[in-house]
C-alpha cells in the first residue's frame, strides 16, 4: 500500500483532488482532536462497526495507533491518504509552510499542487507492506487453486542475543534504490522456477525500526508444505546473502554500522 501524508491548510481538499487520480482502492485517514465526539460503545468494547447490506461501513473505537491502523488497511487498500499527521514516518506534502517529519513536496496552497504529477510520485515511494498484505496477495494469485500451503517468515528487531548484551534500541536499514528490489525480484523468479512453487514474495523495510518491530517478510505459495518450508528458508538466506542492504545498530551504549564490524 502506498501512503502519502498531507499537512497544512487545505490538506483535505488536496486529498479529495488526488484520490481520483490513483489507480486502486483508496483509504483516507484524518487526524481529529482528542476531544472530538465519539460514538457510544458498550462498556468493555474497544471497537464498534456498522455494516450496510451494500457493504458500506462505519467504525469507531480506541487504543489504536496510526501504525496499527495502517497495518490493518494495507491488506485491503492500495493507497492511504493521511491528513494532519505531521509526525508520521511517511512521505508528506507540506502546505503553507506546515512542518512535518518527512516532507517530500511543498506548496503554498492545495490548488498549486499538480495532482497528476503527485499521483506519479506516490508510486515511487516506499510502500507500507505487512505480512498480512503479502499473504492476502498470494491468496488472490491466479495459481492459488493449485496451492495447498502458504509458508511465511518474519524477521524482527531482536533487543538482545544474551542477558549480558547491551539492549538494541533501533536498527536502521539503507539499500541501493532499484538494485535491492531488482535482486529480490531475481531471487523470487528463480525460486518460483522450482516444481510446486507458485509464488514467492519478499519485502525488506528501510529506515529506523525499533526493537520488537518487523523488518523483513518472505511469503511462499506452494503445492505442498515441504516445498513451501524449504523455499521460505532458502528465500530468507539468499536475501540476507545477496541483497545489498546496510544495517546501522543503535544500542543503549553505542551506534555503529554492522558491516564495519
Amino acid at each position: 500500500m502506498q501512503v502519502l501524508g498531507v499537512v497544512g491548510p487545505g490538506a483535505t481538499v488536496l486529498c479529495e483532488r488526488l484520490a481520483p487520480k490513483l489507480d486502486g482502492r483508496v483509504a483516507t485517514v484524518e487526524s481529529v482532536p482528542s476531544n472530538a465526539p465519539q460514538s457510544e460503545t458498550t462498556e468493555g468494547v474497544n471497537g464498534s462497526y456498522g455494516l450496510t447490506p451494500d457493504g458500506d461501513w462505519m467504525g469507531g473505537g480506541d487504543n489504536r495507533t496510526l501504525d496499527t491502523l495502517l497495518d490493518e488497511l494495507s491488506s485491503q487498500y492500495d493507497y492511504a491518504l493521511l491528513t494532519g499527521f505531521p509526525d508520521a514516518r511517511v512521505p508528506t506534502v507540506s502546505l503553507d509552510g506546515a512542518t512535518a517529519a518527512n516532507v517530500v513536496t511543498e506548496a503554498e496552497a492545495a490548488d498549486d499542487v499538480d495532482v497528476d504529477e503527485l499521483a506519479g510520485d506516490v508510486e515511487g515511494f516506499e510502500p507500507h507492506i505487512t505480512l498480512e498484505s503479502l499473504v492476502e496477495q498470494v491468496k488472490n494469485d491466479p495459481k492459488a487453486d493449485y496451492a495447498g500451503a502458504i509458508a511465511t517468515f518474519t524477521g524482527r528487531v531482536r533487543a538482545k542475543e544474551s542477558e549480558d548484551d547491551a539492549r538494541t534500541v533501533t536498527l536502521e536499514f539503507e539499500k541501493y534504490d532499484g538494485v535491492a528490489e531488482a535482486k529480490m525480484a531475481t531471487i523470487s523468479e528463480e525460486l518460483e522456477a522450482r516444481d510446486g512453487v507458485y509464488r514467492v514474495l519478499m519485502h525488506h523495510r528501510v529506515g529506523p525500526i525499533e526493537d520488537g518491530e518487523d523488518i523483513v517478510f518472505v511469503v511462499v505459495l506452494a503445492g505442498h508444505r515441504t516445498e513451501a518450508f524449504e523455499t521460505v528458508e532458502d528465500g530468507i538466506n539468499r536475501l540476507k546473502d545477496e541483497v545489498p542492504i546496510f544495517k546501522k545498530e543503535t544500542t543503549v551504549e553505542e551506534e555503529f554500522w554492522v558491516h564495519d564490524r
